[in-house]
């Protein structure tokens, strides 16, 4: 999926992406909190932190003691949630939020979490970040039953087991729901008196918990605790449930049970290498240390004579730190990078393509001139943005480009919850070796962080091949949950009949 304009053609798509970069894409991010008289406020202002995690939409939904507002726009929480009358239409003091790059589901409004489904326990608003492995395959077994579904998101296949779901209250219900979906997610849901988080039985994706004013708050990340005050009480562990409920006399109740099945948490490795915010702390560890861990040891593990080391902005800059501490040759920004250019800049014709990354990233032929500098980029995916940068180091008069990238190489695509591409498009399939990558990019050198190197950078120690501490399968090729849907031949089949503008 892709932002901007509706492109029927693949090449045509596969053009627009050279331009605009070949990075990752994290699915979405939640927030949710309980009691609170600003709630819709302080969830439009968790979004906005988390808003790295996914720029296509953004949803709140608030709760007033007599009915559910929604609010679902598409672009970017700013445009919308900034906006006095918007938030005045979101009343009440409970309130959760979404912000979303789809992986699953097309781009369009019906699409847009929070989703909301008026059930015989009342009202339930459910979002989600990650992936259901087996979502399509239970979307289909349901669609065979009867069900209707008004969207292709598959967070609204828990809408109908919670719906079908044969226990009487409504924490039961998502309880019992949750059981049946395999995959990597971290969830958030309200209805008329609680609050819901749960997180997979894995562990794959992160969720916190925190407090305010007494009030409790659930959000994909910390960072979204730190932009409104909020304290951080823990993380939700792999497999928890946790209901907050309003009682009675106005006091929360929180109940926290486990509906996993007790296996060791897996955290998906990407959030450190490039999802998280670096001030994020993610699995009890900052993210910021963690991708200046990764730089350290890339610079012990693939050392170059040169004169300056360089980040990739944004993503390249804590490890190029550390590649630069641990190197001793000097760390300059030789690379400025525009944050105001969107994917719908401008519609990308042939000119506009010949402008390249440009539109992104420009070089600082100060820093650069007559140098041999050490380019640090925290991934690789299909290196068309790679050779392009290198290309523009060039241009800018470097004697010599040496890239060093502070994660290993991707070779495998990913099913809960990131963007990849098709396996054969990874530029770690295309090539037989790393001389031959080398080439195709045009740097004079090459070198990846290795499994150890990374494992090392975030969790202090080697990989554990027998029983692996982290989420690893987009280097390694071992997934963590089985993948029904992918073996099953239905994970990337066509979702919906109906093209929506909206």
């Amino acid at each position: 999926m892709m932002h901007g304009a509706d492109l029927s053609s693949d090449d045509h798509r596969s053009e627009v992406d050279d331009v605009f970069g070949d990075e990752l894409h994290e699915e979405c991010g939640v927030f949710g909190i309980l009691g609170h008289p600003d709630a819709a406020t302080l969830t439009a202002l968790g979004l906005h932190a988390l808003q790295h995690r996914g720029q296509e939409a953004a949803g709140i939904v608030s709760f007033d003691g007599l009915r559910f507002h929604s609010e679902r726009r598409m672009g970017l929480v700013g445009d919308h949630y900034t906006d006095p009358v918007t938030l005045a239409k979101l009343p009440g003091t409970i309130a959760m939020g979404h912000v979303r790059y789809s992986t699953t589901g097309e781009v369009a409004l019906r699409n847009v979490q929070p989703l909301f489904a008026e059930l015989e326990v009342g009202g339930i608003a459910i979002a989600h970040n990650g992936n259901f492995t087996n979502g399509l395959t239970l979307r289909r077994q349901l669609i065979a039953g009867g069900a209707i579904c008004q969207s292709t998101s598959d967070t609204e296949v828990v809408l109908h087991l919670i719906a079908r779901s044969r226990y009487s209250s409504t924490a039961d219900r998502f309880i019992d729901a949750i059981r049946q979906m395999e995959g990597g997610y971290s969830m958030v849901a309200i209805t008329r008196t609680k609050l819901i988080a749960a997180r997979d039985p894995t562990g794959i994706r992160p969720l916190v918990m925190g407090e305010l004013d007494g009030k409790p708050i659930f959000a994909s990340e910390t960072c979204a605790l730190d932009i409104i005050g909020a304290k951080f009480v823990r993380d939700v562990e792999n497999g928890e449930v946790i209901i907050c409920e309003i009682q009675p006399d106005g006091s929360i109740s929180i109940d926290a049970r486990k509906a996993g099945n007790g296996q060791p948490e897996r955290l998906c490795l990407f959030e450190y290498v490039y999802f998280a915010r670096p001030d994020s702390v993610v699995g009890g560890r900052s993210v910021y240390v963690a991708r200046k861990n990764m730089g350290i040891n890339l610079a012990r593990e693939a050392p170059v004579e040169a004169d300056v080391v360089v980040p990739v902005p944004d993503g390249g800059t804590p490890a190029a730190l550390g590649y630069a501490q641990e190197s001793g040759i000097p760390f300059e920004y030789g690379i400025i990078r525009n944050h105001y250019v969107g994917r719908t800049f401008i519609e990308p014709t042939q000119q506009i393509r010949a402008f390249g990354v440009k539109l992104k990233h420009s070089a600082n032929r100060a820093m650069i001139e007559g140098k041999r500098v050490v380019l640090v980029d925290d991934s690789i995916v299909r290196g068309t943005t790679s050779l392009k940068i290198v290309q523009m180091i060039r241009d800018a008069g470097a004697r010599e480009v040496h890239l060093r990238v502070a994660s290993p190489m991707i070779y495998y695509p990913d099913y809960y919850g990131i963007d990849t591409p098709d396996r054969e498009k990874l530029l770690a399939n295309q090539y037989d070796s790393l001389e031959a990558m080398c080439r195709y990019i045009g740097a004079d050198s090459l070198e990846f962080l290795s499994i150890d190197g990374l494992y090392r950078a975030v969790g202090g120690m080697p990989r554990n091949n027998a029983r692996p501490q982290f989420t690893d399968h987009y280097f390694t090729g071992d997934y963590p949950t089985r993948l029904l849907d992918k073996d099953g031949e239905t994970m990337g089949n066509k979702l919906s009949l109906l093209a929506s503008n909206g």
